[in-house]
């Protein structure tokens, strides 16, 4: 039963989705024929990490956008897998930035995206300015929580995530407020109308999805 669940969770997302399991499950197989026991349980993981946020929109009975969640999860692979397994962060000096401004912004969105919710869609339940500090807020502390996680992961695993110690630290706190920043700001223009389309499209698309929580939502003219 569990294997078919599976099955049916894999057959039901979006293409980039399954191609990054696919490659994670190939690379899974490969370790294991050559015995490279660390890389086949840095896949293992990683897929099992990128299930999550499909397991907790599931158990929520939220439904976010489709490339907010190829996003999440595109995200997964790139820091745990290619960013450890094939050591991206050090072949490339801006791996780390492009992840955690990317990111921050988009946990800024969905941070925007719950508040709203709570509000059921009423664009006037609160100030928009108390709105967009929640968002940032969220944003913040996802990341904050993720320098929590690359900190455990070192000491339990003996990775190298968080690379200078204090340093990489502050400097992906500081790319996480500036991204968390540029989300809540969207979220905001959003909210008075003068959104960009693609986050229209976004905030709108959750809308959609999740009918039943939004039942004040009114479309800005």
């Amino acid at each position: 039963m569990i294997f078919k669940n599976l099955y049916r969770t894999i057959r039901s997302e979006p293409w980039p989705i399954q191609v990054i399991w696919a490659v994670l499950s190939f690379e899974f197989i490969l370790a294991l024929v050559e015995q490279q026991w660390p890389l086949a349980g840095v896949a293992l993981f990683t897929f099992c990490l990128t299930l999550v946020p499909l397991y907790v929109s599931s158990r929520v009975g939220i439904s976010f956008p489709t490339p907010l969640m190829v996003a999440v999860t595109a995200f997964i692979f790139a820091t745990i897998f290619l960013g450890e397994a094939f050591d991206y962060y050090n072949r490339f000096w801006w791996w780390d930035i492009l992840l955690h401004g990317g990111s921050a912004l988009g946990f800024g969105l969905v941070g925007f995206m719950l508040v709203f919710m709570l509000f059921e869609g009423d664009r006037y339940a609160a100030p928009r300015w108390a709105m967009a500090l929640i968002a940032f807020s969220f944003a913040v502390t996802i990341g904050a929580c993720w320098e929590i996680f690359e900190y455990a992961m070192d000491q339990l695993f003996g990775t190298n995530m968080q690379k200078s110690g204090l340093d990489d630290t502050m400097g992906d706190l500081m790319v996480d407020v500036v991204g968390g920043s540029v989300g809540a700001f969207l979220g905001w223009l959003y909210m008075i109308g003068r959104g960009p389309g693609f986050t229209r499209g976004l905030f709108e698309d959750f809308v959609n999805r999740n009918r039943r929580f939004f039942k004040k939502f009114k479309r800005s003219k």
